[in-house]
C-alpha cells in the first residue's frame, strides 16, 4: 500500500508538472470574457487538486478513495482546458494520466469507466479541432493510450498488493521461525545450564564421596574432617536437588503448551516490584485490543527482559521523573511499550555507535528482539521529549499452525 499510495503520487506531481506547462496557451486561447474566466477556474482546479494530492497523499487520498466523482469532476475541467489549449498540449499527457490514476486507485472498474470517459472526451475534442487532412490513426492514438494506461493502473494495482500479501505472509513465516529458533536457541541453554550446573555438582559430590570414604575409620583425629566431608556432601546433594527442579520444570513449560506465561500479568508485577524497589513512578497500562494470548517461556522472557532494561535505563540514564508501561494487543500484534520523560537520547545515537562505545544496553534490547522475530523502535514516538521503546511481535508467531504437533 505504501507503495501504490508513492506512485499516485508521482502521478499527480507529473500531471501537475504538464498542467502548468500548459496552463499558458490554455488562456492564451480562451475566449474574451466568460471563456477567460472558465479557463481560468478550471487551471486553478486542476492544478491546485493536482497539488494537493502531491503533497498531502495522506490526508487527501482516502477522500480521493470514497468518492470517484472527484476524479470525474477533474476529469471534466482537464477537458475544458483540452478544448482551449488543444489535443497537442502537454494536456494530452494528463488526459492519458487519469485512466491510469483511475486503475491504480479503484481497480479495473474504475480504470475502464474513465478510459471510456477520457477517450470519449478526446475524440470529440479531436473532431472538433482537427485539420480537414488529419490521419484517422493519429486521431485515435490518444484514446488507445487512455485504455492501455488504465489497464496498466489495474494491473500495477493488482501486483502491489499481491506482493504486499506475498511479504506479509513472509514477514509472518519468519516471525514464526524466529520463535522456533528461540525456543530450540532456550532448550540449548537450558542444556548447557544442566551441564554446567548439575553435572558440575553432583561431580563435586562424587569427589567429596570420595573423601569421605579415605576419611572413614581413622580415629578421633578424622572424625571432624569426616564430619565436615559429610556436610559438603549433604549440601552439594540438596543445591543439585534443587537446581534440577529448577531446570526441569523450565523445560516442563517450554514444550507444553498449556504453561504458556501470561505477559501481560508480568509485566504489571515486574513494574509494581520496580517501582517499589527504586521508587520511580512507573505505571502500568493495558490496552483494550483483546485478550493477549499467552505466549511461550522463552519468548516471555525475552519480552520481559526488554521492559525491565527499558526501565533500568530510564531510572539510570534518562532523569525521568515517570514511566509509563503499556501492553496489550495492538491490531494483529503484540504491543508493549515504555516511555520515560526524561531527557531522551543524545542527537546521532546509532547502534553502531553504542556497539563502539561499550554500551550494549540498546544493543542487548535490540538482539533480543529480533531473535524473537519482534520488531521494536526506540525514540521519542508521538511525544514532544522523553524516551519509548516500543515491542510489536506479530500474534501469527504465537500461533502454531494447524496440524502442527507440540514436540515432547
Amino acid at each position: 500500500m505504501n507503495a501504490l499510495q508513492a506512485l499516485c503520487r508521482q502521478v499527480f506531481g507529473f500531471r501537475l508538472a504538464m498542467i502548468a506547462v500548459a496552463a499558458p496557451a490554455a488562456l492564451l486561447n480562451a475566449g474574451p470574457g466568460l471563456g477567460v474566466r472558465l479557463v481560468g477556474a478550471a487551471v486553478v482546479v486542476t492544478f491546485m487538486g493536482s497539488y494537493v494530492l502531491f503533497r498531502d497523499w495522506e490526508r487527501f487520498g482516502p477522500l480521493l478513495l470514497r468518492h470517484p466523482t472527484l476524479l470525474a469532476a477533474d476529469t471534466l475541467f482537464g477537458a475544458l482546458l483540452l478544448v482551449s489549449a488543444g489535443p497537442d498540449t502537454t494536456l494530452a499527457y494528463v488526459s492519458v494520466c487519469t485512466p491510469l490514476l483511475a486503475g491504480l486507485v479503484y481497480d479495473w472498474r474504475g480504470a475502464a469507466v474513465f478510459a471510456c470517459l477520457q477517450s470519449l472526451i478526446l475524440v470529440v475534442v479531436q473532431a472538433a479541432l482537427a485539420a480537414p487532412h488529419r490521419d484517422p490513426a493519429e486521431s485515435l492514438l490518444l484514446p488507445g493510450l487512455c485504455v492501455i494506461a488504465g489497464a496498466v493502473g489495474s494491473s500495477l494495482r493488482k501486483l502491489m498488493l499481491r506482493f504486499g500479501a506475498a511479504t506479509q505472509a513472509l514477514t509472518e513465516v519468519q516471525a514464526r521461525l524466529a520463535v522456533t529458533e528461540a525456543i530450540g536457541a532456550e532448550r540449548a541453554r537450558l542444556a548447557r545450564e544442566l551441564h554446567d550446573s548439575v553435572a558440575k555438582t553432583l561431580h563435586g559430590v562424587a569427589l567429596a564421596a570420595d573423601a569421605l570414604a579415605a576419611t572413614a575409620g581413622t580415629g578421633p583425629a578424622g572424625q571432624e574432617a569426616t564430619r565436615r566431608r559429610a556436610e559438603l556432601v549433604a549440601r552439594s546433594v540438596r543445591r543439585a536437588a534443587a537446581e534440577s527442579r529448577e531446570l526441569l520444570a523450565d523445560l516442563r513449560r517450554e514444550t507444553d503448551p498449556d504453561h504458556g506465561t501470561d505477559v501481560l500479568a508480568e509485566l504489571a508485577a515486574w513494574t509494581a516490584d520496580f517501582s517499589a524497589r527504586t521508587g520511580l513512578p512507573v505505571t502500568y497500562h493495558p490496552l483494550r485490543g483483546g485478550p493477549a494470548p499467552r505466549v511461550p517461556p522463552a519468548v516471555a522472557r525475552q519480552l520481559l527482559t526488554i521492559t525491565a532494561e527499558a526501565m533500568e535505563n530510564a531510572h539510570r540514564h534518562a532523569a525521568a521523573s515517570r514511566v509509563e508501561v503499556r501492553a496489550g494487543v495492538h491490531g494483529d500484534r503484540l504491543r508493549v511499550s515504555v516511555y520515560d520523560d526524561g531527557r531522551g537520547l543524545p542527537p546521532g545515537t546509532s547502534l553502531e555507535h553504542l556497539r563502539r562505545a561499550g554500551h550494549f544496553g540498546l544493543v542487548g534490547m535490540v538482539e533480543r528482539a529480533v531473535s524473537v522475530g519482534a520488531r521494536i523502535r526506540i525514540g521519542r514516538g508521538d511525544h514532544a521529549r522523553g524516551t519509548e521503546v516500543r515491542l510489536d511481535l506479530p500474534l501469527a508467531a504465537l500461533t502454531p499452525h494447524a496440524g502442527q504437533e507440540t514436540p515432547r
